[in-house]
């Protein structure tokens, strides 16, 4: 989840005070836990990766205080059980908010041992307005197109230009979704995924979410806690701070991520030959951003795009060798092909992209409270851009669009639950997009959780990415529902797995599952 946040602890503590009910849009509308939808007609969508694959549709409700009114269709894959022990649907979420989820379904199926993912129907899904559901959110396509304005805005000229990008997208998304804005939101797509289950039949949901998946999860679990039966939360949001303090706090643990980059890099002199001084190659790191912010490499790649090429590295350090060969390119050859391609291949936006982030949008801007008044937004960010200056104002200007949103907001679940079975949670210490104070508070919220904490560890989605330890503790819960009580902050704790080693050296294969469950989580989600 790209929304994220050092938090102005005044601003958190009134967030967390106002988290003592659900919305009104949470309480439960009338009719809409009774309504009924077709079961799914499944067809071969397989691939040559997973040949099993289903897909199907349902339909739910626009509005669920409606159910009776107009209605959306929510895309779903499958892959489906062979065991004869059949423990239901095993829904999985990427993330976003704005994930697609058809294609996580495969991966998680293919990826837990054959004996316990045999057991489950494996359902991926594309939340409401996400992918191939209909209708699909598409504010602006060419909103991140090359080369945008300094995300640091050291002029009045630079801010102004900026704020009339995002002004311009909260304009576009108002006047082509207006009808739609109002029910993308996380409790619509919650009470989707209960019309999901009812129309697979299930009396109870299996649940598995990475990043905002988590929170997904976590509210179902408050609106439905009878209906769960397992709970897997990987990398998770803090739920007290939905949203504006989440991406503030991201700012912080981005820059250090970008920071332990740059040691990595230091650390392997030999190969990209940026020096021994972490301090000093973070220094030249900016150097090459002034130089693109005035000269954009390829005519694609200006401070803005440098910012969203290195981004990924701070959720995954398998992109890190790609990342330093461009750097060390473009510093010591003056070649700007890397980077360029760098861009291509972890920063630039597609059209799947596109549609994400208007969906990522609407739901955070929809779902809490944002600033109104633009002096605050400068206020803070540039506080936060004094101690962490590698993506906070892009981050900024990701997310200022909800200072002009076209909808009102509504107040954010508390997600608190004594009423749940055991609940496993896995997070990484040093992960920057979910910062590891998320695991620990969400673990304290619902009673019974157990928490999973890779020591060391800064990836972003860390179950199912090859290291045994933490993927030991969820196939033993997804088996037989078996926790583990250590007592205390958590209760296991995995050793991270090492960091990558340079492409010249020992390349890490594009087919590794980490690169291939990074590639389905995406950025900035």
């Amino acid at each position: 989840m790209r929304k994220r946040a050092a938090v102005l602890c005044s601003a958190a503590a009134v967030m967390a005070g106002s988290l003592t009910a659900l919305p009104a849009e949470a309480a439960a509308p009338s009719g809409a836990d009774t309504f009924r939808t077709a079961r799914p007609v499944w067809k071969d969508c397989g691939t040559e990766d997973h040949p099993t694959l289903q897909c199907a549709s349902v339909e739910a409700p626009l509005d669920h205080a409606r159910p009776e009114g107009r209605k959306i269709t929510l895309a779903l894959s499958r892959v489906p059980h062979t065991a004869k022990k059949y423990q239901g649907p095993l829904l999985v979420n990427p993330g976003g908010p704005g994930g697609s989820g058809l294609a996580l379904a495969g991966f998680v199926a293919a990826s837990l041992p054959k004996e316990v993912a045999a057991q489950y129907d494996v359902i991926g899904f594309d939340p409401r307005g996400v992918g191939a559901s209909r209708p699909a959110l598409n504010c602006d396509p060419g909103f991140f197109d090359p080369v945008r304005p300094n995300p640091v805005p050291s002029t009045r000229a630079v801010e102004q230009a900026n704020l009339a990008r995002v002004k311009s997208f909260a304009d576009a998304c108002g006047k082509k979704h207006a009808d739609l804005l109002p029910h993308v939101n996380t409790t619509s797509a919650v009470r989707d995924m209960d019309v999901i289950r009812r129309a697979l039949g299930a009396e109870k949901l299996n649940y598995f979410g990475y990043s905002y998946g988590t929170y997904l999860g976590a509210v179902y679990a408050k609106l439905f806690p009878e209906r769960v039966r397992r709970l897997v939360l990987d990398s998770v949001v803090d739920p007290t701070q939905v949203w504006y303090e989440a991406n503030l706090n991201q700012d912080h643990a981005f820059d250090d991520r970008h920071r332990a980059l740059m040691a990595w890099i230091a650390e392997h002199d030999g190969t990209y030959r940026l020096g021994t001084d972490p301090k000093e190659i973070e220094a030249g790191w900016y150097a090459m951003r002034a130089a693109l912010a005035k000269k954009p490499a390829g005519d694609k790649v200006g401070a803005a795009e440098l910012e969203d090429t290195f981004l990924p590295g701070g959720y995954y350090n398998g992109y890190w060798p790609y990342l330093a060969e461009a750097f060390a390119a473009y510093v010591n050859k003056g070649d700007s092909g890397p980077l360029v391609r760098a861009y291509e291949n972890f920063g630039a936006t597609d059209a799947a992209g596109a549609n994400g982030y208007s969906v990522y949008t609407a739901v955070e801007c929809r779902d809490a409270s944002w600033p109104r008044d633009w002096r605050q937004w400068r206020k803070d960010n540039w506080e936060v851009h004094e101690r962490a200056p590698f993506m906070t104002w892009n981050n900024a200007w990701y997310n200022a669009a909800c200072a002009f949103w076209p909808t009102g907001s509504l107040r954010p679940v508390n997600v608190a639950n004594g009423k749940l079975p055991p609940a496993l949670l896995f997070q990484a210490t040093d992960d920057a997009a979910t910062p590891y104070q998320g695991g620990v508070t969400t673990h304290r919220l619902l009673a019974g959780s157990s928490l999973v904490v890779e020591r060391g560890g800064g990836n972003h989605g860390i179950t199912l990415s090859g290291n045994a330890c933490l993927d030991g503790h969820l196939t033993a819960y997804l088996a037989d529902g078996t926790v583990p009580r250590g007592g205390g902050e958590a209760d296991a704790v995995c050793a991270a797995l090492p960091d990558p080693e340079p492409l010249t050296s020992k390349a890490v294969p594009s087919t590794a599952r980490g690169s291939v469950l990074h590639g389905l989580l995406g950025f900035r989600r």
